[in-house]
């Protein structure tokens, strides 16, 4: 095993359990299906890695509202070697291709967040060259708030999912990769200011597919490729058109053609569920009380 664990020089969370391979116990909860990121939550007793590398940029954070409030250890990147506190919802940045090793003194919780490096390309084009962006690494010493929100809500969401995931996960990273470029890279992005909203024409484009493609589980990426802008730009741009984040508005939309087959059609509520984009009838039923206060069955008898 200690051979084995030695010969370990490269990391790619796109593996299936490819941190099994340097941690003692495998993750008790990982992300399955995300583009271009994932999510894991470790409990992991006192242990130390070898020295490796990922293929991701990735994210370190311990866990909030763990008993153990501080779990101190060392870690090194690209050479250089520190001693962390790493106080409960401290962030550690491990860019892609540098040396890292870590070790934790005492049990630990935390959770990783991985992202490929060629999501900050994507989402930066807009305002620096794609070539210029480096992530700059940082220890487990500082808390960051915007990150540790974006951690919580990506672990209910690997929890729980539901109607919606694949947009919800989409605005996260997306909003999270801004937030990196303008805060942790060695180029800081100049970002442009937008205040007129989505031209009429390309609202209506995308205001058409979505009703049009309301039964399946709409991506950000796919939107904003209608709109032929980066997906960052396309959140802001719709919701100063709509007053409504792409979450909300199919959402809404959901909502409103459910009530018209309600209305108009001999589908049984399971049927309508599924034809407007809901997991399943229950929740079809959570999200259509709490939008009109009755459920599917007391408006369809009303």
């Amino acid at each position: 095993m200690e051979k084995q664990q030695q010969s370990v020089k490269l990391l790619d969370y796109c593996q299936e359990s490819a941190s099994d391979r340097i941690v003692p116990k495998p993750a008790i909860l990982r992300s399955l299906g995300w583009n271009s990121v994932h999510l894991e939550l470790h409990q992991q007793p006192t242990f130390a890695t070898d020295e490796h590398y990922h293929t991701m940029h990735v994210l370190a954070c311990g866990l909030l509202g763990s008993s153990n409030m501080n779990a101190p250890g060392t870690r090194s990147l690209d050479g250089k070697r520190l001693r962390e506190r790493r106080a409960s919802g401290n962030i550690a940045i491990i860019p892609a291709g540098i040396t890292h090793s870590c070790s934790w003194d005492t049990p630990a919780q935390f959770m990783v967040l991985a992202v490929e490096p060629t999501l900050l390309k994507q989402v930066g084009q807009d305002w620096v060259n794609p070539d210029q962006i480096e992530l700059l690494p940082r220890f487990m010493s500082e808390s960051d708030a915007f990150i540790q929100s974006v951690f919580s809500t990506l672990k209910t969401e690997a929890e729980v999912g539901g109607m919606g995931s694949h947009l919800l996960v989409d605005s996260l990273k997306t909003a999270l990769v801004v937030h990196l470029l303008r805060n942790y890279c060695a180029t800081r992005p100049k970002l442009s200011s937008y205040t007129n909203g989505l031209s009429q024409v390309t609202f209506t484009l995308v205001k058409d597919y979505i009703n049009d493609h309301l039964q399946q589980d709409l991506k950000l990426d796919e939107l904003a490729a209608i709109a032929q802008i980066s997906p960052y730009h396309f959140l802001r741009l719709f919701k100063q058109s709509l007053g409504a984040t792409p979450h909300q508005y199919i959402l809404q939309c959901r909502i409103e053609k459910a009530k018209l087959l309600l209305q108009q059609s001999q589908l049984s509520i399971a049927e309508i569920a599924n034809q407007v984009g809901f997991c399943d009838q229950s929740h079809f039923t959570r999200c259509f009380k709490q939008s009109l206060g009755v459920t599917p069955k007391q408006f369809q008898q009303a």
